[in-house]
């Protein structure tokens, strides 16, 4: 009797051992693909993008959830990094600092080429698979960036953009935020402007995923509704389980399940457990509600590291995945549920994206504010009142991307 109660616990941790290394194996095949990775704000706020400053070293970086040690232990094989700025630029110089957000993620691939890979499609994140590197790309996480212009949203395209979450914690002048069923803010656009419908439209026509992390239930609604693709949530969780308004309610994740869509799970407390404290195993409940819901081809991972500041114990940092992994295995995940959430769910999406793209097809037009050129209106495209000279940029980079990155206009 007394050598089986001293059996049970090395039972057990066998058992988890084995979970451990099964998850390994499957993610040194499959390695995964991370929706919302905010590294490139911490490189701002600690560095001030200065790539060169030693401290800023990716292969020593220190007091950050990520760093390229890190990542290669967590198995991490693609990752959308963000480039976000906060709402307060908006209607400033928001576009200037987006686009040094994404000079600073094309920077960070030139300087760890054995490393990172910046990648713009499917296929290109199944190449650094391929060469053992993380597939980089970006993500503009903020509606707000493109200054209501298609053509600062076709210039982000060409510049490598691959998904642009509609709004952040604010409203844009034509779609409405989280905040909104919160009640700290108020409905401006009842989820989708007319011009935020031409958004979605001319995002599907580029090939650029549309992220509801961060909209209100309306606007959620309205995106799946119009967009010919599937669509993300880059770093969102189930709200079942965590009644926060960040995260996706149930008959929300039917219309993930209905239109092939994604929800990948965010790992911030607040939207886990809805307080300050959370583990690995709550994660693990939000991931089980979706596939309960959505089903298992519309799980995801979106970490939301370097972004928040409190994870859950056992998910530290990016090195963490195994154990989450092996938590789902452990769960009675089969090995294809798994293998969905690490990449082919996200491949799936992307290239569904991909398909629907026509880049053939005339782009939408808007007018460009009159006060440009030394007027005043008011538009019918959401704004409500017309913006100053200096925050209508769209045009111009529209006509000067191209040339200078030598592609053609879209």
């Amino acid at each position: 009797m007394w050598t089986s109660w001293w059996l049970w616990p090395l039972v057990a941790v066998c058992a988890a051992d084995s979970f451990r290394n099964e998850a390994e194996r499957i993610m040194r095949d499959l390695p995964l693909v991370d929706g919302h990775n905010d590294l490139p704000w911490q490189l701002l706020n600690l560095f001030n993008n200065q790539l060169l400053d030693k401290r800023a070293n990716l292969t020593t970086l220190a007091d950050t959830h990520t760093n390229i040690p890190k990542l290669k232990a967590g198995f991490v094989g693609g990752q959308f990094w963000s480039a976000y700025l906060p709402c307060e630029t908006q209607n400033k110089d928001v576009v200037k600092r987006t686009l040094e957000q994404m000079d600073v993620i094309h920077r960070m691939c030139q300087m760890y080429p054995d490393d990172l890979l910046c990648v713009t499609s499917s296929e290109g994140i199944q190449q650094a698979f391929r060469e053992g590197k993380v597939a980089s790309l970006i993500g503009v996480e903020g509606g707000h960036s493109i200054d209501s212009s298609l053509g600062v949203l076709r210039a982000f395209y060409q510049l490598g953009m691959r998904y642009m979450t509609l709004t952040h914690n604010c409203n844009t002048p034509w779609a409405d935020n989280w905040l909104v069923d919160d009640g700290a803010d108020k409905a401006q656009s009842q989820g989708l402007s007319d011009f935020g419908q031409l958004v979605v439209k001319e995002m599907n026509r580029l090939g650029i995923m549309i992220d509801l992390a961060h909209v209100s239930v309306a606007t959620m609604k309205a995106a799946l509704k119009l967009s010919k693709a599937p669509v993300i949530f880059s770093h969102s969780s189930a709200y079942s389980l965590c009644r926060h308004a960040r995260n996706v309610p149930d008959d929300v994740l039917q219309m993930v399940k209905e239109t092939g869509s994604l929800v990948m799970v965010n790992f911030y407390n607040y939207f886990v457990s809805c307080s300050e404290g959370a583990n690995l195993s709550q994660v693990a409940d939000h991931l089980d509600h979706v596939k309960k819901v959505a089903g298992a081809g519309a799980v995801g991972f979106g970490g939301d590291y370097d972004g928040v500041t409190r994870l859950p114990v056992g998910l530290e940092d990016v090195s963490k995945y195994p154990d989450l992994i092996a938590e789902l295995l452990r769960r009675q995940w089969t090995e294809e549920e798994v293998r969905g959430a690490l990449a082919n769910n996200l491949l799936r999406v992307f290239k569904e994206v991909e398909k629907v793209s026509n880049h053939s097809e005339t782009p939408e037009e808007t007018p460009i504010p009159l006060d440009q050129l030394g007027g005043s209106c008011r538009t019918q495209y959401g704004y409500s009142e017309a913006p100053s000279l200096h925050h209508q940029p769209g045009a111009l980079l529209a006509f000067l991307v191209p040339l200078l990155f030598g592609l053609q206009p879209l």
